[in-house]
């Protein structure tokens, strides 16, 4: 159904592309929660996992803005995550108010068995675009996430 607003035309561009986008990151997310069957992790769980993976031991707000979660929601995540012996938390020295969250032996073991079937299933995905489209399409999403975003204003 075509949308009948004064700007219906650029209304409806923006409303098409955003239905793909949306139909695209829905298709890639079951191609990627597949390398989770069977590990009893939840896509929350595995994202705070493969960043500490990634990145070393973080700050609890530095994951949120990692995974674009709520503090709160980080905070669940990690409590559980806690609980099975996955994750620890250790309180930093110099500013008792920051906690760092540490990948633990037994949660290192369960990332790395996972995380080289993950990025392989995503790459399998992403196959169907060139690099250069991935690049594009990289490009395209930092735009739309506010990342690399150009100041607004009149530079002043």
């Amino acid at each position: 159904m075509k949308m009948r607003t004064p700007n219906h035309r650029k209304n409806q561009k923006a409303l098409d592309a955003f239905a793909s986008l949306w139909r695209a990151s829905e298709s890639l997310g079951v191609s990627a929660r597949r390398s989770l069957k069977g590990k009893d992790l939840t896509s929350c769980q595995f994202g705070v996992l493969e960043v500490l993976y990634r990145l070393g031991p973080l700050c609890q707000y530095e994951l949120g803005d990692n995974l674009s979660c709520t503090g709160g929601n980080v905070t669940v995540v990690v409590d559980n995550l806690e609980k099975r012996g996955i994750v620890r938390r250790e309180r930093c020295c110099e500013d008792r108010r920051q906690i760092y969250v540490h990948l633990t032996k037994t949660g290192r073991g369960l990332i790395s068995q996972i995380f080289p079937k993950h990025v392989s299933g995503i790459a399998q995905a992403m196959a169907q675009l060139t690099r250069q489209e991935q690049k594009i399409l990289e490009r395209l999403c930092q735009k739309l996430n506010g990342r690399n975003a150009k100041p607004k204003g009149n530079g002043a």
